[in-house]
């Protein structure tokens, strides 16, 4: 039996024993049936396949060319290439930048099955990093801690949104409140104290909240070419919210022909997903010629309720839910309280680029992105009990959506003012909107945001006459208005009257402002030195005209800060194998909209107001990096940080009117407001080791541990548990198969955050009464086989164990025992 035939099998065998639906089963059998005829096909003896020597993986892009006579093919993207214009007694030259050359007559390769394996050429090449300045430079040369998740990874991993596709790296902390979200923490800071940036723009707006986040789920996986991780806040390129660090992803690219014919390329994905009853469809094509190309994308989801473990914490369970039948709220007993009802959504997403290279000194690429994720029930709010009974009928997010055109310029030309330019013109449009109703109401609460944004940045290189110097400088704007609306319908007579806004609603503009100067030398091959300064100016405007639902004793709110901040970073890097980096970095983040005018119901009992005296917080940090890589047996990368938190922004009690509490939404509350009167301590270290073993086997674990503090002793509401993963991973002959472990540590009542101890809905029981977040660890196993023509077939299993887990912070139970299957075709 071939190899291509026992895979087939292991597949079949797979998929028909581990997956309960059968309707998939058939469809699943169907494509294996056609993959095997496929593979037994004839008439492939002119086609060869080129392959690494080691891993077996296709290599695309070798020439295959006999000089003397002008002859010549290149292999195409899954490593294939045709011999037709080739005689049997050719001398056929294999030639790849990669790869040793090597020399075959066309009647030895036919000998060796058509299989031709080249020798991987042995070549230090540098890590290049392009999120750092928007510049590709070489890695090791950059004093910042960077993690990349690689395209080849999206694509074994299998994510099923982009909050899931940062847990790839094993390096980031995902929180979810529900289904539909997915917000991450860096190093204590999440939500509106971590930048998201797509394609050179930044995603944060007026809005972003200091609560957890489910914006990062407007982006689509599988567009996304590549992210990278900046930890910390020590790159000047970025202004306001990248405390924690900056997320960068990059999109795919159309791509350009090489030759006179056109270049199409094309990928298109099936997957179903058990815990959830996930499909998923995705498809995206790119036709390019020399000058011009586009892309378009497509990606359709959907999601039935989320299904839990069935072992451990039974307080995770779900045991009633509320139903409206016959005008009237009834709360019904779970038939299955392993069952999250409900916590279902769908979700689209369209990409379409156009790129013109008129030469090799000009590149513009013109993209629209728009998402649209349908409504999502907010599970944590609706396993909420008030005086013993479930407190909400519904509370679900509207419609979130997400439309921006964006044009990209990437200039080449030098100039006397620069060696390189690139410049981002965007706009976007984002909509939010929250649908609330307490238990055997009528009144239901609708509360609406619009989000207009302009974008500019521009970016500029310019080599300096002293040998190995450089300078990055730049400018960015941005401008936000933010509309609010809010009104109550009854459900049962459809009559609506207005209702208090979420934000002022007499108008909301906030602008920011900024230019950097960043300058690099590399002062020996060993060393190199960055740093930077970078000067931004914010400014919001608000005005409040409803007096009826509140009484403010001011009718504007107006904010114009200044905020500076640097950094300056040492690099040692002897040869590729060792670095050694040092970074003195600070950071700031300036009030927003949601945190200057939110009034908002935080949690039970306690309301946010607004408070106009509100000032940046500023992060000082430290950190370093020490890295072992290109080893042949053993590798490490350890880093470590202190930093520390200025003028924190924390919730306290507050005043409004002279009074500590006002009757919010039915009843009375506690008046909160975010102020400045906190500082914050925060450390951590991360460490990840591999050891490459024989049979082409790769050990791989990664740990990170975070630890915060504010000045009175209190645990920071975004500092995560101990976590980390371990890997067992082998990749020969186009099969790929990881057994791994995800686990979290346990985060104890004293060690919860004082905003977090009163949300028991959310948490486990200690032996105490009092709400805690148990450890927890899961066993997954996942495979890929890639067949004849294109096609990969991917099955997994996640949580074997079925345990019943949940992460910090989050108010949705993760997935039970979780059976995924995938098929991809490249052309």
């Amino acid at each position: 039996m071939h190899n291509y035939e026992l895979k087939a099998f292991l597949f079949f065998i797979f998929a028909y024993y581990f997956d309960k639906q059968r309707r998939i089963m058939n469809l699943f059998k169907s494509f294996l049936t056609l993959l095997i005829l496929l593979v037994y096909f004839p008439g492939h003896a002119q086609q060869i396949r080129v392959e690494d020597q080691s891993s077996k993986k296709s290599i695309e892009g070798v020439a295959l060319f006999t000089p003397s006579l002008n002859k010549s093919v290149i292999t195409d993207a899954h490593g294939y290439a045709r011999l037709d214009a080739f005689t049997y007694n050719d001398s056929i030259i294999f030639q790849h930048p990669s790869y040793e050359k090597k020399v075959l007559t066309k009647h030895q390769i036919l000998d060796m099955g058509n299989i031709v394996q080249l020798e991987h050429r042995i070549v230090m090449l540098s890590e290049s990093v392009i999120s750092i300045n928007r510049w590709e430079q070489n890695k090791r040369e950059v004093p910042n801690r960077i993690e990349t998740i690689s395209h080849a990874s999206i694509r074994f991993y299998n994510p099923q949104t982009a909050a899931d596709l940062l847990h790839v790296s094993d390096q980031i902390f995902i929180q979810k409140s529900q289904l539909g979200g997915g917000s991450p923490m860096i190093r204590g800071f999440a939500a509106n104290a971590v930048l998201l940036v797509i394609d050179g723009i930044r995603m944060n707006n007026a809005i972003y909240r200091s609560g957890n986040l489910q914006n990062i789920i407007s982006l689509d996986p599988n567009i996304t070419e590549s992210s990278e991780v900046i930890f910390g806040p020590g790159t000047v390129i970025y202004g306001s919210d990248a405390l924690g660090g900056v997320i960068d992803f990059h999109t795919l690219v159309p791509l350009l022909s090489t030759t006179d014919k056109p270049m199409v390329k094309s990928h298109t994905l099936l997957r179903y997903a058990s815990a959830n009853s996930e499909n998923t469809l995705h498809t995206d094509i790119s036709v390019g010629g020399t000058k011009w190309s586009g892309l378009t994308g497509f990606t359709f989801s959907s999601f039935s309720d989320l299904r839990m473990g069935s072992h451990h914490h039974p307080e995770y369970r779900r045991m009633e839910y509320v139903s409206h039948v016959q005008e009237k709220d009834s709360v019904i007993e779970n038939p299955d309280p392993d069952l999250q009802t409900p916590s279902g959504y769908h979700q689209i997403n369209l990409l379409e680029k156009l790129r013109f290279r008129p030469g090799n000194d000009a590149d513009f690429i013109f993209s629209l992105h728009y998402s649209r994720v349908g409504n999502v029930p907010r599970y944590d709010r609706l396993t909420q009990y008030s005086h013993g009974k479930l407190k909400y009928a519904d509370w679900h997010y509207g419609p979130q959506k997400w439309l921006m055109p964006h044009l990209s310029i990437d200039l080449k030309k030098p100039t006397a003012f620069y060696n390189n330019a690139k410049i981002n013109l965007a706009y976007q449009y984002y909509e939010e909107s929250r649908h609330d109703r307490k238990l055997n109401s009528n009144n239901l609460r609708h509360r609406t945001e619009k989000v207009y944004i302009a974008d500019i940045n521009a970016d500029f290189e310019k080599l300096l006459p002293e040998e190995n110097n450089r300078i990055y400088y730049g400018f960015e704007f941005d401008y936000n208005n933010v509309h609010s609306t809010a009104y109550t319908r009854d459900i049962i007579t459809s009559a609506s009257v207005p209702a208090p806004t979420r934000y002022p609603d007499g108008g909301n503009r906030y602008k920011a402002f900024a230019g950097y100067l960043t300058y690099k030398k590399n002062v020996s091959d060993l060393y190199t030195f960055n740093t930077g300064l970078r000067i931004n100016y914010i400014t919001l405007h608000s005005v409040i005209r409803d007096t009826f639902f509140y009484h403010f004793p001011y009718s504007n709110i107006d904010l114009a800060n200044g905020a500076i901040n640097g950094s300056a970073g040492f690099t040692y890097h002897s040869g590729n194998q060792w670095q050694f980096k040092l970074n003195l970095s600070s950071g700031f983040r300036a009030p927003n909209l949601d945190d200057i005018g939110k009034i908002f119901d935080s949690e039970p009992g306690r309301v946010i107001v607004p408070n106009p005296h509100l000032k940046p917080e500023y992060l000082y940090s430290i950190d370093f990096n020490l890295i072992k890589k290109n080893g042949s047996v053993f590798n490490f990368d350890f880093s470590a940080f202190s930093s520390y938190l200025h003028h924190a922004m924390v919730r306290r009690p507050f005043h409004l009117n002279g009074r500590d509490s006002i009757l919010y939404d039915g009843e009375m509350s506690e008046v909160q407001a975010l102020t400045n009167t906190s500082s914050a301590v925060i450390y951590g270290a991360s460490a990840t080791v591999s050891f490459n073993l024989p049979l082409s086997l790769t050990l791989q674990s990664s740990l990170t541990f975070n630890k915060g503090k504010d000045h009175d002793g209190y645990a920071l509401r975004h500092v995560p548990p101990l976590f980390g993963a371990t890997h067992l991973r082998y990749d020969k002959s186009g099969f790929e198969a990881d057994l791994y472990i995800h686990y979290n540590g346990a985060v104890p009542y004293k060690e919860l955050a004082l905003s977090e101890r009163s949300k028991t809905y959310m948490y486990a029981t200690d032996k105490n009464g009092n709400p805690y977040a148990p450890a927890w660890g899961t066993l997954n196993f996942l495979i890929a086989c890639h067949f004849h023509g294109g096609i990969i077939a991917q099955f997994g299993i996640e949580n074997i164990p079925d345990v019943r887990y949940r992460s910090y912070s989050s108010g949705i139970t993760g997935p039970g025992r979780n059976f995924i299957m995938a098929f991809r075709y490249r052309i």
